[in-house]
């Protein structure tokens, strides 16, 4: 599975083409960038019999503009696979080598960018059965933001018995959570998307919090489904869910967030790639589902970095990009895991990108040279809390160090959690097991901020971010334990952004 290095996971490109115009890219092209070296480009071949799949990026955000788009696809020799007018997106098959080009020139001026989004066939092929799923959405601008969390007053429900195995959480014990759950276990009306590898839907400490009404399978070439939403070859969404909500039962252990309920948002295939309109439906789903927090551990396939200054990796990029706007403008709050390359996210010509495009072996890959319009998705997005990893130590949370493996940057990190050998739910036997990543990090972030909204259901996304980095403890630079060492200072560092996660402040 390509999530954040616990595994590792064209054409259009050229160097002189890059950074030519910004009226032909859009935002791809900024002062910063100019001064830098162009990224070394990635070709990707799209030749004719070839099934490839493509994002196409409308210039207007809106129904009629989409259905141009839509129609300009078709004229290219492309399928249009699925439509998401709230951002202007347009998901498109195609066998045609000249895809690209055909449909800017059939789109015109209503065409703003255009990508494919893989580098090898669509291994699913395109779905059955399709159809102009924008009807009646020429009205999302119109009441689709839920109301605050239901209007109803906050959920006390503070903690009962602890569960059997909730000494050995030494995270939740790091992050004050078992301080918080005297306050509250969490309120009902948060829903939490989990986009991930699928939920473990009879595992006894996820069945009680798990909503299959508002679950969704986004790996059918990215148009979603009510089926198929559950893990079929990977338990990691099934450990990330546990450590955001495994219920208070007395049974196995307890979430951060105990009470409040999950959603399963499958983005994950079953060869584990998380490709950039799986990710564009999970996104758009949480909005149109109105969760109120999702947890995103894994970046975006097939790139580790995806470069303003290459147009398919933009395209993808901005499809994502529009994706994470709409939906946090729905009343979504993110919270991304930072990657586990041991990089300083804020110098990108420090490393190089050596495992990108991922989907291909070893051979196919290009050692890249970055540059500051590079950037690891969704974790470095305008408005997602990207989240490094701690260890445990048993002299205390100060004492702790970042892990190893986790990235790290000035600017980069907004918060810091534990996400070195955590115990939580596991698909095999519906038991548990211990996992180590930022994928692991993540969850106990979007845990609090579960948290968060149900004792504030009012607050939006941008206040609950501004909160949550407020109220984190404050931890200094130590040594490194591998990768660069920390800059900064004990106030926001790049080890530990503004410090650790707090959930007892939280529900204060």
């Amino acid at each position: 599975m390509r999530h954040p290095r616990l595994t590792r996971r064209g054409a259009v490109a050229v160097a002189s083409l890059a950074l030519a115009s910004t009226a032909a890219f859009g935002s791809m092209a900024s002062a910063s960038t100019q001064a830098e070296p162009v990224s070394t480009p990635v070709t990707i071949n799209t030749p004719d019999g070839q099934l490839m799949s493509y994002v196409v990026n409308v210039d207007v955000a809106n129904p009629g503009h989409t259905v141009v788009v839509e129609n300009a696809v078709r004229r290219a020799g492309g399928v249009v696979v699925q439509s998401w007018p709230q951002i202007g997106v347009v998901i498109a098959h195609s066998t045609r080598a000249s895809f690209r080009q055909d449909v800017t020139r059939a789109g015109g001026k209503f065409v703003e960018s255009v990508g494919a989004t893989r580098t090898v066939p669509v291994s699913e092929g395109t779905p059955a059965e399709l159809g102009k799923n924008w009807n009646g959405a020429s009205d999302y601008k119109k009441g689709a933001k839920k109301a605050a969390n239901g209007d109803v007053e906050a959920e006390t429900t503070p903690a009962g018995p602890s569960d059997p195995r909730e000494v050995e959480q030494w995270d939740l014990r790091m992050i004050k959570a078992d301080q918080a759950h005297a306050i509250t276990d969490g309120s009902r009306n948060v829903l939490v998307g989990v986009l991930d590898s699928g939920i473990d839907a009879d595992h006894p400490d996820l069945m009680k919090n798990l909503d299959v009404a508002n679950s969704v399978n986004c790996t059918g070439a990215g148009r979603p489904s009510t089926t198929g939403w559950e893990p079929t070859t990977s338990d990691h969404g099934t450990h990330v869910a546990g450590t955001i909500a495994a219920a208070r039962n007395g049974v196995g252990i307890v979430g951060v967030a105990p009470n409040v309920r999950l959603a399963s948002v499958k983005v994950v295939n079953d060869d584990g790639f998380i490709y950039p309109e799986y990710a564009v439906c999970g996104f758009v789903e949480a909005g149109l589902k109105h969760m109120d927090v999702t947890n995103n551990s894994y970046y975006v396939d097939p790139f580790e970095f995806y470069c303003e200054d290459q147009p398919d990796q933009y395209a993808a990029k901005e499809a994502v990009r529009r994706a994470v706007t709409w939906s946090t403008k729905q009343g979504v709050v993110h919270a991304a895991a930072a990657g586990n390359s041991a990089r300083d996210l804020s110098d990108k010509s420090s490393f190089k990108d050596t495992t990108s495009p991922d989907d291909q072996p070893a051979s196919g890959q290009v050692a890249r040279t970055l540059n500051s319009g590079c950037e690891d998705i969704p974790a470095e997005l305008d408005g997602v809390v990207t989240v490094s990893s701690l260890q445990s130590n048993p002299l205390g949370s100060q004492t702790s160090r970042l892990s190893s493996f986790s990235n790290r940057g000035l600017g980069k990190i907004d918060v810091a959690a534990p996400g070195s050998t955590i115990l939580s739910t596991i698909v095999r036997d519906n038991g548990y097991g211990t996992k180590s990543g930022t994928s692991m990090a993540s969850p106990h972030v979007a845990g609090v901020l579960a948290l968060m909204k149900s004792v504030h259901p009012t607050w939006t996304p941008a206040q609950m971010i501004e909160k949550l980095r407020v109220q984190a403890d404050d931890k200094a630079c130590n040594a490194a334990t591998g990768g660069p060492v920390c800059v900064g200072p004990v106030e926001n560092n790049s080890y530990f952004g503004e410090g650790i996660v707090d959930a007892l402040d939280a529900v204060s």
